[in-house]
């Protein structure tokens, strides 16, 4: 039995708390505010992000950082990518040495461009694994079949990570392809904001299928010209975590765009979602990344104009349309 903290109580790591508990760990959960912790305690259940699953009682719930992270084998990051960096430091006074961090939040850090293992180690020293792939929260609290992959600097511990997270309807594959699994994980929520754009203005599959497979392609580019490999691009953490954020209901990302394209201003459609929409910030990042490595991205380019510039997303998708003629291919 390992002891396990879940740094977040919204659906992924509640949902990756359940799963971890149900498996016979000691698990806490924690919550930024004390009056969410009061929540749940009352509660049982988080009705915002995962209505009607219970949260066992024989799982921790507090808002102390000390309490929640010394003396735990494996700390869970599941908060915004945004604020990784000022979390780890708080965290890093209560940390062993020993303890593995597992970091299932996706983005890019704006500020920096770095991926959020580099963000994390550049705060603390411990082995830093990558948890990433096509998992919606909503599905995983109740069951229903997922794969996903963990990747490290150190397979040593993705491999640790790997047997406690896997179970009959969890299955977890390892990937040393750090980058490649990253940068899957962070680009595709842009990619979805563009898929709910074509949504909201009633486009068809056939629309979208473009969108997917072109926007891999400009994935497939920029983690290669970062280390990456391409066949982690087009594994789990690459396109199968495209497909479902693209397609899916749950996907807050596709939502977003969703709104926009109807007319809805980006500040309103993020606050009706009421939740963490990652691909927003991410855009930025990756269009700056884009520019950095000199890569060709057309379509991150066209969402990061509509997002930031006032484009609109009848423009951007007509100027993709007419772009110069070439042959099909990642390069």
């Amino acid at each position: 039995m390992a002891k396990i903290t879940i740094i977040g109580a919204g659906s992924w790591g509640l949902a990756l708390g359940l799963l971890l508990n149900e498996k016979n760990n000691e698990v806490t959960l924690w919550c930024h505010k004390q009056e969410e912790r009061d929540y749940l305690l009352t509660y049982r259940e988080n009705k915002r992000c995962l209505p009607a699953i219970k949260i066992p009682f024989d799982i921790q719930i507090t808002s102390d950082l000390e309490e929640a992270v010394t003396d735990k084998d494996v700390i869970v990051i599941a908060i915004p990518s945004t604020v990784i960096r000022s979390v780890m430091k708080q965290i890093k006074p209560y940390l062993n040495e020993k303890t593995i961090i597992v970091n299932v939040a996706k983005g890019i850090e704006n500020e920096t461009l770095l991926t959020l293992s580099k963000v994390i180690s550049q705060e603390v020293n411990n082995d830093v694994v990558i948890l990433s792939g096509p998992s919606h929260a909503e599905e995983v609290a109740r069951h229903m079949p997922t794969t996903v992959v963990v990747s490290s600097a150190n397979m040593d511990s993705a491999i640790i990570v790997q047997d406690l997270f896997m179970t009959d309807y969890f299955r977890v594959y390892t990937n040393p392809d750090l980058i490649g699994v990253e940068i899957g994980g962070a680009l595709k929520n842009v990619i979805a904001i563009a898929a709910g754009a074509i949504d909201g203005l009633g486009y068809g599959d056939n629309t979208k299928a473009a969108l997917m497979t072109r926007g891999i392609a400009e994935i497939s580019r920029l983690g290669v010209a970062m280390g990456g490999d391409i066949s982690t691009l087009s594994g789990l953490a690459g396109f199968g975590d495209l497909i479902v954020t693209c397609t899916s209901g749950h996907s807050r990302n596709r939502r977003v765009g969703e709104l926009i394209a109807q007319g809805m201003e980006l500040d309103v459609a993020m606050k009706k979602i009421n939740m963490v929409v990652e691909g927003v910030q991410t855009a930025k990042a990756s269009y700056h990344l884009s520019k950095q490595y000199d890569i060709e991205m057309p379509i991150i380019e066209g969402i990061y104009y509509g997002l930031f510039e006032g484009a609109s997303v009848r423009d951007v998708i007509e100027q993709l349309m007419t772009r110069d003629k070439k042959m099909e291919g990642i390069k």
